[in-house]
Parts: C-alpha cells; structure tokens; sequence
C-alpha cells in the first residue's frame, strides 16, 4: 500500500464529484489510468481558444463567469460553446444554469491538483 498522495480530479461523468487523480510527477511513474486521466485534461488545455476561456474563467471575479462575459474570444459563440463543453468534459469546469444564461467556474480542487502534480522539484 502506498502512502502517496493522490490528488483530486473531478470525474466528468459526475458533476462535482472529486475523484483521485494521480500524485506529484516527483514522487512516482504515472499509471497508464492516471496518465489517461490527466492527459484529458492537458489536451482540453491544449487548446488556445480554450486555454484562454479557462483563462478568462479563473481570473473573473469570483472565478466564475458568464458565457455572456467571456465569448468576445475571437471565434464565434456556437465555437465557444464547443470549447467550453470540452473544458467541462475534461472535469476543469463546471456550469450552472440561471434563466437564460449559463456561468462557468473553475473546479479550485482540479487547479490545485495541477499545480501540485506539476509542482517543482527539489
């Protein structure tokens, strides 16, 4: 049994749930589910347009936005819908409905996560 710290991701499948992702790249290989996992979500990040709705996502007050503040991205709103949707399957956002707008936010636990896979070394 290992002692590793798993970090979370959420499970796109189930809206908010965290599920374990994988720990520090420092600390141990990756394996193959945990690579899969995480490549998901770098290949949703792999993106420009995408990489920079995240962007605008996380960086709006409160981390969270409306599909309404973010769209002026260059493209049009059906192609912000596409990269928003991948962003959400990926498990790095997550949305709500209020009456005829849609707000995205950033899953904090998912950022986290990143950043302490990714984190330095030494």
């Amino acid at each position: 049994m290992s002692n590793s710290e798993t970090l979370p991701l959420l499970d796109p499948e189930v809206s908010g749930t965290a599920a374990p992702c994988c720990p520090p790249l420092t600390e141990r290989p990756l394996t193959a589910d945990e690579a899969e996992r995480t490549a998901t979500m770098f290949k949703a990040l792999g993106d420009p347009v995408r990489l920079r709705l995240f962007s605008l996502v996380a960086s709006h007050d409160g981390g969270e936005a409306c599909v309404c503040d973010i769209s002026d991205v260059g493209v049009s709103q059906p192609t912000v819908s596409h990269h928003l949707k991948k962003l959400k399957e990926a498990g790095l956002l997550s949305s709500e409905r209020r009456g005829t707008w849609v707000y995205y936010r950033v899953e904090p636990s998912v950022v986290a996560a990143l950043g302490r896979m990714l984190g330095t070394l030494g």
